[in-house]
Order: structure tokens, then sequence, then C-alpha cells
């Protein structure tokens, strides 16, 4: 079925395809039973639809024509029976399919999220969010559409198809061949106008991946746009994009219109040859009114799977796409994972740190940002970590929470290499407080819990009178449990950087870094602010980096970052 379906498909990339296609079977398959279920109602409820008709015949020639009343009532009685049955079964059907859809649909994005949560930030940083957000959602959704939608549509209309023959030739073998005129034609003009769908479809993601890659961009950076005064170009760099959007929208519309107005006209006048030849049958009494009306009836019932059928073409053209970038994402390599077997972090860490001949590069560059540094820091000490701008002082501290790996050399934990460590047992060890402060929308309490999200409220409050809360969380007005909106920000750097040091504190790490965690308050705050991770975290190893000689006085030791080389300077030595 796999080969089968890759093989419909005029695309670059076939190998690429088929891994798209073994994923989504993946998740399919588990739901065979559930999908057998809803086969068999299918075929149920094609059979109330079959039978329709046949029963109109019957009303019209053998109640109506013949005047027999009581097959008249039991004709409409029937049709009455059938009626209430199939709508109670379209019912319970949608239902059904909607919870099959929706299981299906939440699996896929569910795996395609937790394969980015282990990509490395270079990925992200080389990434446009929106179009992220596009793949995850649109293209997402689109495949989930052809692997349910139009597998029930495909089935039904096989199903619908058989059976409308089947009647097409009980009433009239002869009639039944304008069928075979009509096929032929609409499959050689859907093989014709399949590539144009898929190019269209393929220019209409890419548009709406630009609409939202631009309201992400903008959308968080509304204050500064109206501070410079610039809402007038956003503006109209949104009606571009959605001018672009829109016509790509209605060139979209009418290739797909003319890919089914066209076997739309060849039905309509295959039915038109049916009622006048059928027509003419009747009028000299070779045929009855009501085989008439039911072959015509059955002769819709027959084209409208096969262009349902052919029309599956496009859907596979259209799912293509999607999943071509959807696979473009699921192929992205991970570069850093946990060990095959990982150690076990011993119950207390004690925060020994060494780097062994440490080189790193990234990938694409030549230069390497450090080589060959070799440092030890005990635990439990203070350290600072100073140098230029650029001299890889932040790559240093994604190497020891492994969100990238030395291209030689090694960073040890206690003795013991990272990458022989959980990747989650060891971002529990290292806490990393940064400048930008991450909060999400929830409450307070949430935000403080989310590193340790089996704290206890008491210990969450505990944390939170620690890092120096307590009057921010008497002001609000519903305390801990008060939401902190978008990305918090309604509340002042030093709020959010104490929010930091509760979280940190939750997690209890071996090694806490501040990295210029300090750098957007004033001086006095971050005095408060060092005073109480000094004092909060002052038996464990804390490596702080700024340019401010504030923020690194009272280190026990400080290190220079310079020329791919870490040293070991004199506090007074060093130019913040």
């Amino acid at each position: 079925m796999i080969d089968w379906l890759v093989r419909a498909i005029h695309a670059g990339n076939r190998e690429q395809l088929k891994r798209g296609f073994e994923w989504l079977y993946g998740f399919v398959r588990p739901q065979r039973r559930a999908i057998g279920g809803l086969l068999a109602l299918s075929l149920l409820g094609s059979l109330l639809v079959l039978l329709q008709p046949w029963l109109t015949k019957l009303l019209i020639d053998d109640g109506l024509l013949a005047r027999d009343y009581g097959m008249l009532v039991t004709m409409a009685l029937t049709m009455i029976l059938v009626g209430v049955l199939g709508t109670a079964l379209g019912g319970v059907n949608r239902y059904l399919h909607t919870r099959l859809s929706g299981k299906i649909l939440f699996a896929l994005r569910g795996d395609l999220y937790a394969h980015l949560q282990k990509l490395s930030p270079a990925f992200f940083g080389q990434r446009r969010i929106g179009d992220l957000l596009s793949r995850i959602d649109g293209d997402v959704a689109e495949i989930q559409r052809f692997a349910v939608d139009s597998l029930f549509s495909a089935v039904s209309s096989v199903i619908g198809l058989v059976g409308a023959l089947f009647m097409l030739l009980t009433l009239s073998p002869q009639l039944s061949l304008l069928v075979l005129v009509l096929i032929p034609l609409e499959i050689l003009w859907l093989r014709w106008m399949r590539r144009k769908v898929e190019h269209r479809a393929r220019r209409l993601r890419e548009r709406s991946a630009d609409v939202s890659s631009f309201l992400v961009e903008t959308l968080p950076a509304m204050k500064f746009i109206q501070s410079v005064g610039q809402e007038g170009r956003e503006r109209d760099r949104l009606d571009h994009h959605s001018d672009n959007y829109l016509g790509d929208l209605l060139k979209l519309q009418v290739t797909e219109f003319f890919t089914h107005a066209i076997p739309g006209t060849l039905t309509s006048m295959t039915r038109a040859a049916a009622f006048l030849i059928g027509g003419w049958w009747v009028i000299n009494g070779q045929w009855q009114l009501g085989s008439l009306i039911a072959f015509s009836t059955y002769l819709g019932m027959a084209t409208g799977p096969v262009n349902s059928l052919l029309g599956l073409y496009v859907a596979i053209q259209r799912m293509s796409v999607s999943l071509g970038r959807v696979s473009e994402l699921r192929q992205a390599p991970v570069t850093v994972d946990s060990a095959g077997v990982p150690l076990e972090l011993p119950e207390r860490l004690r925060g020994d740190l060494e780097f062994s001949d440490l080189s790193f590069a990234y990938p694409g560059r030549d230069a390497p940002v450090f080589e060959a540094v070799n440092c030890r820091i005990e635990a439990g000490q203070k350290v600072a970590l100073s140098g230029a701008s650029g001299v890889g002082k932040s790559t240093l501290i994604d190497l020891l929470q492994r969100h990238f790996d030395p291209g030689s050399g090694s960073i040890r934990l206690d003795g013991i290499d990272l990458r022989r460590l959980h990747l989650s047992d060891l971002r529990r060890a290292v806490a990393v407080v940064s400048q930008e402060i991450t909060l999400f929308r929830g409450t307070l309490a949430d935000n403080i819990r989310y590193a340790a999200p089996g704290a206890s409220d008491e210990q969450v409050l505990e944390a939170a009178r620690q890092a120096r809360l307590g009057d921010m969380i008497e002001r609000l007005p519903q305390g801990i449990d008060t939401l902190m909106g978008e990305r918090g920000q309604q509340l002042s750097g030093g709020q959010r950087q104490r929010i930091a040091i509760a979280r940190a504190l939750l997690q209890q790490p071996a090694v806490l870094v501040l990295d210029e965690a300090t750098s957007a308050v004033d001086e006095a705050t971050e005095a408060e602010v060092i005073g109480a991770v000094d004092r909060l975290f002052g038996g464990r190893t804390r490596i702080l980096i700024s340019h401010r000689r504030s923020t690194l006085a009272g280190a026990d030791r400080t290190l220079l970052m310079a020329d791919g080389r870490l040293t070991e300077v004199s506090g007074e030595a060093v130019d913040g």
C-alpha cells in the first residue's frame, strides 16, 4: 500500500515520502479495531443509501402506477424507517469518526513536537517559528485528514460504486455502458491536473508560513514598533503577505474548480443522455417510470464515487506537500541524546566540574569557538567567567547542559562524563538563570514550580519567601495563585529574577549558572539578587557570567575567556 502511494505521487524525493508514509502508518495501525468498526458502519450506511432509490422505484411502479395503496403505504413507511436508521447511523459514525480523527491528529502532532524537543538550539536559530507552527498545525492536520477522512471516503466510494453499478446493471445493462464512456475521460483529466494542484498547494503552504512568521515576529515586539512609530510599515508588510496568500489561495481554488468542474460537467451530460434514452423507452412503454428515476439516481451515485476516487489523486498530491514538509522536520538530526544505558547520578552531588581538552566549533563554521580548554572548578566555588561578547562564554554553558556536544574533549560532573548521563538528570543538576527569564501563561505558583512539577504548595511558598517574593505575593490579588499573563510582561526585571531564583531553589541543582542574569536590572537590585544567590546557594558551585564588575565581585576565582582559551586571572585584571 505504501509503495503504491509513493508511486502515485510524482515528487522528487520518493524515499523521503516513503519514510513519511511509514511514520504515518505507525499511528494508524494501533487504531485497527476502531477503523474496522467504522468501516463496518460505513458499509451498513452505504447499503441503506443504496436501498433508497430502489424503494422509490417500488413506490412509483408498484404503488402509484399500479394503484396499489397498500404497497404505497408499505413503501412509504419503509422509506421512513430506512431514513431514521440512516440518520442515527450517520450520527454514531460521525461521533466515532471525530474521536478517531482526534486521536490520530494529536498523536501525530505530539510525536513531531517530541522530536523538535530533542533538537539543538542551532536548529531553531535557523528556522522561522511561524514556519514551524505552520508545519505542526496545518501540515499535520492535512496529513491526518488524508489518513482518516480520505481513507473512509475511499472505502465508502468503493462500496457505493460497486453497489450502484450492480443496481444499474440490474435495471438496464444497455444504459450502464454510459458509465464506461465517462470513467476514462475523467481519469485522463485528473491525471493531467494533479501536478498543477500539487504546485499550487505547496505555494499556499509557504504563504501561510510567511503570515505566521510575521505575526510571531511582530506581536511580541509591539511595544518597540509603537515606540519608533512604525505601525504603518508593519501593517503594509502584513497586507503584502496577506495579498500574496490570497492570490495563491485563489489560484489554488481556480485550479481545483476546473479539476472537479470538468468531471462534474461530464456527469451531467451522462445523466442527460440517460434521461433522453430511458425517457424514450418509457414513452414507448418499454420501461417503467420508476426504473428510469431509480436508474438516474444510481447513475449519480455511481459517478459521485468515481469523482471521489479520482479526487483521491488530488488529495494525495496535497497531502504529499504536507508530508514532505513534516518529514523534513522529522528527519532533522538529533545531535545530542541521552546515553543508551545512562548512569545514575549519586543522590548527593558535590558539583565538581572538570573541562578536559575541550574544543568546539559550530556546524558549518571553520573557526572553533574555543579549543583545548582545560579547567577544574571545585565543588562549592563561586567562579566569575568574563570575556568580550561573542568569545563563547554562553556556548560553554550550553555545552555544560549538553545543548551541544564538544568536538573533542570532555566535561565531567563529579568525575562522570556528561555524555554518560540522562539529559533530564544532567539538566536538573545544572540550573541556568539567564538574562531572558522564561515565564509562561499561568499562575505565579505554576511558574515557580515549572522545573520541579512535583513540588508541594508549601515548598513553592517557602522558595518564594527565600527568594524575597513575599511582598510581591501580598500585593497580588490572588496571591501566589495570581495569573501572570503572557510571558509575565507586567513584572519588573527584579521580580522576574527572583522568580527564576525561586525556581532554581526548588530544582536544587548542584551547579547554578547566572548568565548575564542581572544585566537588565539596576545595581541595587543586582546586589540584592546576587546577595540572595550567595545566601541561598552558598554551598553549591556557582558560575557568574557578566560584563559588570559589580556582578563578579566577591568570586573565589575569575576565569577569562579570550582567543579560544580559558585562563585564570585576578579579579582586578579583568576589564568588564
